[in-house]
């Protein structure tokens, strides 16, 4: 015979045993009997009402067997007879973290993740795993160091979110059949070895250089070809070479404590044009001076 049946029997005893010699009583003693028994009766119904907000549900086992679901609201369970577990449906998370996985190309990594999942049958997830949450945990452990053995480094860095996706997909198959849907696993952080960080930051410091000087070697050629055509211009007009050479020696003289002594053969043939224009200008402004 069941405890919870053998409990009942004893308890109903019980209250016989007490309310009876009551009955011999006359009137009173028969309304205190019914008093007793009304109480009792009260009391068993009240023992057996639960209320489960809208994101619980409650498996029932009568006697030992799976006898369904019930919730939300309010809901009613034989006090001793009847077991029940509650089963949130809510999302949950956990936290993988410190999972060390070696790479396709031997490269020890550790790896920090996060399994979202939620319960689909509450049903499922009592009946056929003992407890979820550990299940869970080594199912994402396994499924996650398959996976990233079968990935170079270079992939698993650049390509995080398809390498998140493929292990969602590979736990969810796993724990589809014990009623627990895996939302999604992000891959929160990846730890490299230290001589392999230095390794990147001086492959980083390279290419960096390497940037530097591409960048130069271009601004100097681009220099270069300005340079050609202003020479090819300057040949054409070496006048203009000489007023540019003045500019120079203005430029150089401006300051006052700088003697400058700058030996120049210039061709009047060069310059006559230039000195052509300025001799122009000053007979002109004289003129204006004279006039006024």
């Amino acid at each position: 015979m069941d405890i919870g049946l053998l409990l009942i029997l004893i308890i109903f005893l019980f209250v016989a045993l007490i309310s009876f010699p009551f009955i011999f009583l006359g009137i009173p003693g028969i309304i205190i009997f019914i008093l007793i028994w009304v109480f009792f009766g009260l009391a068993f119904i009240a023992s057996g009402i639960k209320i489960l907000p809208e994101y619980q549900r409650a498996v029932v086992f009568r006697l030992g067997r799976f006898v369904g679901i019930r919730g939300p609201g309010v809901t009613w369970i034989w006090p001793i007879i009847e077991k029940f577990n509650i089963v949130d449906l809510r999302v949950q998370t956990i936290d993988v973290r410190g999972q060390t996985c070696i790479t396709k190309d031997n490269i020890a990594v550790v790896i920090d993740a996060a399994v979202f999942f939620r319960i689909d049958d509450p049903a499922a997830v009592i009946l056929k795993v003992q407890y979820p949450r550990e299940a869970i945990i080594a199912a994402a452990q396994g499924t996650l160091r398959d996976i990233v053995g079968e990935v170079e480094l270079d992939e698993l860095l650049l390509k995080r979110e398809e390498i998140a996706i493929r292990l969602q997909k590979a736990l969810d198959e796993v724990t589809t059949p014990w009623g627990i849907k895996v939302i999604k696993t992000p891959i929160s952080d990846i730890k490299l070895p230290e001589t392999l960080l230095r390794a990147i930051a001086r492959a980083a410091e390279a290419e960096r250089e390497r940037r530097a000087k591409v960048i130069a070697a271009k601004g100097e050629l681009e220099a270069a070809k300005i340079l050609a055509e202003t020479a090819q211009y300057y040949e054409k007009h070496p006048w203009l070479l000489r007023l540019r050479e003045f500019e120079v020696l203005i430029s150089v003289a401006r300051e006052k404590n700088t003697i400058l002594l700058f030996p120049v053969d210039i061709g009047m043939r060069e310059v006559s044009p230039a000195l052509t224009l300025a001799l122009q200008k000053r007979k002109s402004s004289s003129e204006e001076e004279g006039e006024s």
